[in-house]
């Protein structure tokens, strides 16, 4: 009685890895992190330390998750992917604080100069 239980048991949980451990590319999120990515170069992204340096590592991710994609390894390459969209985020994050602080700059330079003017 145990034995066909455990015989359909054993099928059941072959059938679950073999399905589960196809998944599709991450086409997707590979956009995303490309477009974040881009998103972040053109907000000036090279131009600040840390957020170059985030930028660095998106791309990094990026490439590796290709290789991984190229390979059939699909589930890390989604897990690469995951980490690569938010180092672009956070770049773009940091990008735009520069930029942000920049133009506060300008503005409070700008205060002054019509203070000085009265």
């Amino acid at each position: 009685m145990k034995l066909p239980l455990l015989l359909g048991a054993s099928v059941l949980a072959v059938m679950v890895a073999a399905c589960g451990g196809s998944i599709p590319p991450p086409n997707e999120r590979l956009t995303s992190a490309e477009a974040a990515a881009r998103g972040a170069r053109e907000l000036g992204a090279d131009r600040d330390p840390r957020a170059a340096l985030h930028l660095k590592y998106a791309r990094d991710q990026i490439d590796h998750a290709k290789t991984l994609m190229a390979s059939g390894d699909n589930v890390n390459a989604d897990r690469v992917l995951q980490r690569a969209n938010a180092d672009a985020e956070l770049s773009v994050m940091l990008a735009k604080e520069v930029s942000a602080k920049a133009d506060a700059d300008k503005a409070q330079d700008r205060v002054k100069s019509l203070k000085g003017g009265r």
